[in-house]
């Protein structure tokens, strides 16, 4: 006979399983909901975003060109001779400063002919004189003669002269006026030999100023051909120089990239003259970069016309004063350097040109949405694009590279504070880069 403890276990056995069992099943269908939430709101792409507001904006393009002086000088003699004696300054590579006496050339004959004409001109005073008291002498005669003339015709009418008389009188007052006109011819001829021997002792007086020469402005000796005791002559270089006053860069610039910095200066050059915009001259140099200020003063009579460059020549004043030794460089002629030009700040709204995809951009919507916004902009330079049209302040545009945006998607937006400060503090510097 069963006892029913044995029954008991039995069914323990067959049922427990099947209870556990059931119990892990409907445990886990009540936890299907959980996991469903969790994956649904890990779909949720956070993005990085940047709320378009108006920053400052300095428009700037960069150039490149070659240093050159704004003024060269070549000393040329203008006399023939001997250089009796150079500057110890005179040599290459050394600075002058400007009336420096650099060379002298012989000048005995120049003095001598000096001396020969001042004594031309006391020998024609002293005639001069003598003509004037002959011209005086020879006015009275002649005043006597014609008194003469008119007694011998007062004698003729009232019959108690003769014929003769008269003619003789006639006679000898042709004579005083031909002997006063010679003199007063001499003289003229005195006058004329005088202005002809002023003439020459101006050119005398010239060439002598011409045997020293002087430095014209402050410079920079180059090349010297003049030595002492060699004898020159009239157009001869005795060397050049260049001036250190001011120097000039002709650097060129793409036509394209003018644009926006002409655009709303009220002043294109149309004309040649300067633009109305800030000019930087920069020497890069391994682990840092020298700067000179610089002023536009022109620009160039043509377009190149294979890179449809155009050159803008800028100066830069006294660029020697500023010159620190192991800091900052003198500007020499053949440096090559950058010309930056930037135009006066503007308001803009901005964004990252490496968010624009072929003319559209991803926005966040108020719902948290993406979608395509078709972007028009005003220019794009050093990495940065300013919105024209498409876009106004206040739009969430989306900076974050995404390799799959689909409209309508669902995402959490990041403001990116980071990017946005630098695009603000690069808008202003020129150095943006994303």
């Amino acid at each position: 006979m069963v006892k029913w403890s044995t029954v008991a276990l039995r069914v323990m056995a067959v049922t427990v399983p099947i209870a556990l069992g059931v119990a892990i099943v409907l445990a886990s269908r009540a936890d299907k909901s959980e996991p469903r939430e969790k994956e649904a709101a890990s779909r949720v792409t956070p993005v990085r975003v940047i709320t378009l507001e108006p920053i400052d904006l300095v428009p700037r393009v960069r150039g490149y060109g070659s240093v050159s002086p704004a003024n060269v000088w070549r000393a040329v003699n203008r006399i023939d001779g001997e250089i009796t004696w150079t500057s110890d300054r005179l040599a290459n590579g050394l600075i002058v400063e400007k009336g420096e006496e650099l060379v002298r050339i012989d000048d005995t004959g120049i003095r001598l002919s000096l001396g020969q004409n001042d004594a031309q001109i006391v020998s024609l005073n002293v005639k001069e004189e003598t003509l004037r008291a002959s011209i005086a002498i020879s006015a009275d005669d002649l005043e006597l003669s014609r008194a003469q003339v008119a007694r011998q015709q007062d004698l003729v009418s009232r019959g108690v002269g003769t014929p003769a008389a008269l003619e003789a009188a006639r006679r000898q007052e042709l004579s005083a006026r031909a002997n006063l006109k010679n003199l007063e011819n001499q003289l003229a001829l005195s006058n004329a030999e005088r202005d002809v021997l002023s003439a020459q002792r101006a050119i005398l007086a010239r060439d002598l100023d011409y045997a020293v020469i002087r430095a014209p402005f402050a410079m920079l000796i180059g090349e010297v051909q003049a030595e002492q005791g060699q004898v020159v002559t009239r157009g001869q270089t005795l060397f050049s120089a260049d001036g250190i006053e001011r120097m000039e860069v002709a650097a060129q610039f793409p036509i394209g990239r003018m644009g926006p910095l002409v655009r709303g200066t009220g002043n294109g050059g149309g004309k040649g003259g300067p633009l109305d915009l800030k000019a930087v001259v920069r020497l890069r140099a391994p682990g840092h970069a020298v700067e000179w200020p610089a002023q536009i003063e022109r620009i160039g009579e043509f377009i190149d016309p294979r890179t449809q460059s155009a050159n803008v020549i800028v100066s830069v004043e006294q660029p020697f004063d500023l010159a620190e030794p192991g800091v900052r460089p003198p500007l020499r002629r053949n440096m090559f350097i950058e010309v930056e030009l930037s135009a006066p700040a503007r308001k803009v709204l901005a964004l990252p040109a490496e968010a624009i995809a072929d003319g559209k951009v991803l926005v966040v919507g108020a719902d948290d949405r993406l979608a395509y916004r078709a972007i028009e902009t005003g220019f794009i330079v050093d990495g940065i694009a300013v919105v024209s049209g498409g876009l106004e302040a206040g739009i969430k545009v989306v900076v974050t590279d995404m390799s799959l945006a689909v409209p309508g998607m669902a995402v959490r937006p990041l403001e990116d504070e980071v990017l946005k400060a630098r695009l603000a503090a690069d808008a202003l510097s020129g150095s943006f880069k994303q």
